[in-house]
């Protein structure tokens, strides 16, 4: 899930924990083994990038995220791959990359059009000839916000060795113009007190993103329901989408 408050250098040591590795993660270790170069936008703590590398991947991998505490995980353990703080902004390329990925559901932190937009343009400059952009955002209609409950307690240990509690809360009884603001609460046995974040994450249907895909100068050659490659479905948790430039 992604969240602004893995800005904290004591929080962004534990995401890995919190996000353990899954199908999704081999999905996209796949695709970067079989790529030269590869851009992983909103790259957290460098994990995919790093796992590439250390199972041989000698091509040119970047990682870009805008959260400076997430990257001094990335660095720490893969010093030999690039590292780039910001956001797609930071850098402009010209037909750089032969891969471009968001994961972990990193394109729905773009809540806004014009956030989109400038992504969507700035991937597809990134983009060489044949390059493909992957990403994957969640299903509006598998809701899966109706499950981020207080109820529903993550617990995980601290570099210190204690325990640290998260869960998350929905506000405003869910989805709202495509729109799931929530807040999502930290607390470790000696802390002084939780600490809270709030994000918003934009859940979009396959027309509107297609739409923006289309604008950008970007055309889907392939969608996926899941980790295996099956076929959307009306509920189904994921969109997994690639698409190449036009």
């Amino acid at each position: 899930m992604v969240d602004h408050s893995f800005a904290d250098l004591s929080l962004a040591a534990l995401y890995d924990s919190l996000n353990p590795w899954d199908p999704g993660d081999d999905f996209y270790l796949g695709l970067v083994m079989d790529a030269r170069s590869v851009l992983d936008v909103g790259c957290g703590t460098g994990r995919l990038l790093r796992q590439a590398r250390a199972d041989g991947h000698r091509g040119r991998l970047m990682g870009l995220d805008p959260a400076a505490a997430m990257l001094v995980q990335a660095r720490r353990a893969a010093p030999e791959v690039e590292w780039v703080l910001g956001d797609v902004r930071a850098r402009q390329w010209d037909k750089e990359f032969d891969l471009v990925v968001m994961t972990g559901h990193a394109f729905q932190a773009l809540v806004r059009d014009d956030e989109i937009r400038t992504c969507l343009r700035a991937v597809r400059a990134a983009l060489g000839d044949g390059g493909r952009f992957v990403f994957d955002t969640r299903n509006p209609g598998a809701r899966a916000w109706e499950g981020w409950s207080p109820e529903r307690v993550y617990e995980v240990t601290a570099t210190d060795g204690t325990p640290v509690r998260v869960w998350h809360e929905v506000q405003d009884d869910g989805l709202h113009q495509g729109l799931v603001r929530f807040t999502e609460t930290f607390e470790g046995d000696g802390w002084p007190a939780p600490r809270v974040s709030h994000s918003v994450l934009r859940f979009l249907d396959t027309e509107t993103l297609e739409g923006f895909l289309t604008e950008a100068g970007l055309a889907v050659v392939e969608q996926y329901g899941d980790w295996g490659r099956g076929p959307l479905t009306a509920a189904g948790e994921e969109i997994i989408t690639v698409a190449r430039r036009i």
